[in-house]
């Protein structure tokens, strides 16, 4: 068998065009990271076993800053809104605050978790009669309608 450069050269071609495009080391783009850009929500059980209330977040992301609204039921129930404060998401970590106000007293709840996918999970903290308390979240996202 004679083989010839002219007649190996497309045969070596092919060959480093296959390896460069099936290789883990190939410089191809990076896995599409997460958005937690979207609307999210998720439950927690009503007080003195009432029904569950539904908890709704808009979020938008720019770079590491996070911005956005929750929505939640009041006691009344009436939809009661607030700003979120300090957002930001660094890699799949997820942080804000929630400040509102009841008869007067301010509450802060501050909000970790880690983005995955279409889910955040993570932990909600806040202060009652003094003492801190925390509670997991886990808010699923909303599929936008059009």
């Amino acid at each position: 068998m004679n083989i010839t450069l002219r007649s190996f050269l497309p045969i070596a071609a092919a060959a480093v065009a296959l390896l460069a495009t099936s290789a883990p080391w190939s410089a191809r783009a990076e896995d599409p990271k997460p958005s937690a850009t979207g609307t999210w929500s998720w439950t927690t059980p009503g007080r003195n076993g009432g029904a569950e209330r539904k908890s709704t977040l808009k979020l938008k992301a720019e770079g590491e800053k996070l911005t956005g609204k929750i929505s939640s039921p009041g006691r009344e129930g009436q939809t009661m809104e607030a700003e979120i404060s300090e957002g930001t998401i660094k890699g799949d970590d997820v942080a804000f605050k929630v400040v509102r106000e009841f008869n007067g007293n301010k509450f802060v709840m501050d909000y970790k978790g880690k983005l995955a996918g279409d889910t955040i999970k993570g932990k909600m903290e806040f202060e009652r009669q003094g003492e801190k308390q925390s509670r997991d979240w886990e808010a699923k996202r909303e599929v936008e309608k059009k």
